[in-house]
């Protein structure tokens, strides 16, 4: 998916609402067809090096109560976009979700958020047009960035340029919802280091990590929002920039690498969009909790499950990744980044990251 005019995605939605016309009108009950989202229809695609949707399809058929429903909702949908692009607005996800209440056919408004999130994912994977394109914005990730990077973003109030250490405090430069609007400039930067928590990002940032490795730290916030992917795979793409992952030693963490270097079964129709497949991960690793003797807690039944899982899922099917889940199951323990710390507050940025990634070929 590539970036669109207005128009061009306004005429996607108006092509979409003609087909289900179409289909009245030849006799079709009106259906919509999506990719089905789940594990057992992900594959690899071997050119793009990412995991993306497969063959199998859910319909979304007005055969039913409840699928002519989802198509009502659907369409009420299309034409708030299209006047939402019509009118050069945007709204956020959450708006959308309100702004239904407001909608005169009862049946057509959303009763949970997550619903109007599915339908606005459904419209993007069968127009082709990503969300960003049709206006609509997610809540603010909170998402920052710290390093040598001096780029170009797009305000209201026109260009401004930034450099990510000498034009912003501790906190660093807030990635935007739509990072294609920015322009890289120039760097002195040799890698990207993105990291899970921010108690860990302020670690890097109050010992000057970013300073002295001429790194680019990203903050992923948890689970990176799609702005934080997308600015991360651009640059490793557009400035020739190595990616490493640094998050917690536990199952839902290696699921965040995961997002950021394959993409994610919800968003599996972006992946080559928002994907970082030569991304690498750091840390923290099981053997690094035996090897340090990292403070610990032991693994929840959920954990166990997650990682049993982990190892049947396609974007974990590697010699390395099989070594370190069935080494973490075998041992029962889970590790945070911060424990790092029981060996120093200075340890993670003098010894252990500097070690692991000279290891690793990055410095």
């Amino acid at each position: 998916m590539s970036d669109i005019t207005d128009a061009k995605a306004r005429e996607r939605l108006i092509d979409m609402a003609a087909e289900f016309y179409d289909q009245f009108a030849g006799g079709e009950i009106p259906h919509m067809d999506v990719p089905t989202r789940s594990k057992s229809n992900i594959v690899f695609d071997d050119e793009a090096g990412v995991w993306v949707y497969g063959d199998r399809t859910s319909t979304r058929s007005a055969n039913s109560v409840r699928g002519a429903r989802k198509l009502l909702k659907a369409v009420y949908t299309m034409e708030f976009l299209a006047q939402q692009l019509e009118e050069n607005r945007s709204s956020t996800l959450r708006e959308l979700y309100y702004l239904s209440e407001s909608w005169d056919e009862e049946e057509a408004q959303f009763s949970t958020q997550s619903e109007s999130n599915k339908l606005v994912e459904d419209l993007e994977i069968v127009s082709g047009v990503k969300r960003e394109d049709f206006h609509m914005r997610p809540e603010e990730s909170g998402a920052k960035v710290m390093g040598p990077l001096l780029l170009r973003e797009q305000t209201r109030r026109g260009d401004r340029d930034i450099h990510c250490q000498e034009d912003v405090g501790q906190g660093g430069y807030q990635i935007p919802n739509d990072p294609d609007t920015i322009e890289f400039l120039d760097n002195d930067a040799e890698f990207v280091l993105c990291v899970e928590t921010g108690g860990m990002r302020d670690r890097l940032v109050e010992n000057g990590f970013d300073d002295e490795h001429d790194a680019i730290v990203v903050h992923l916030g948890g689970q990176p929002a799609r702005a934080t992917r997308r600015l991360t795979k651009r640059l490793h793409d557009e400035l020739d920039l190595p990616v490493v992952v640094f998050t917690d030693g536990d199952p839902w963490s290696y699921r965040i690498f995961g997002s950021v270097a394959y993409g994610s079964i919800k968003s599996a129709h972006l992946s080559e969009y928002l994907a970082t497949p030569d991304a690498q991960f750091v840390g923290i690793r099981p053997e690094d909790i035996v090897e340090y003797d990292l403070p610990t807690d032991p693994l929840s039944d959920s954990d166990v499950n997650a990682l049993e899982s982990e190892l049947e899922d396609p974007r974990f099917q590697t010699e390395y990744w099989t070594e370190q889940i069935e080494l973490q199951l075998d041992i029962n323990k889970k590790a945070e980044q911060q424990a790092l710390a029981s060996r120093g507050l200075d340890f993670v940025t003098d010894t252990y990251l500097p070690e692991r990634l000279n290891t690793m070929g990055v410095i």
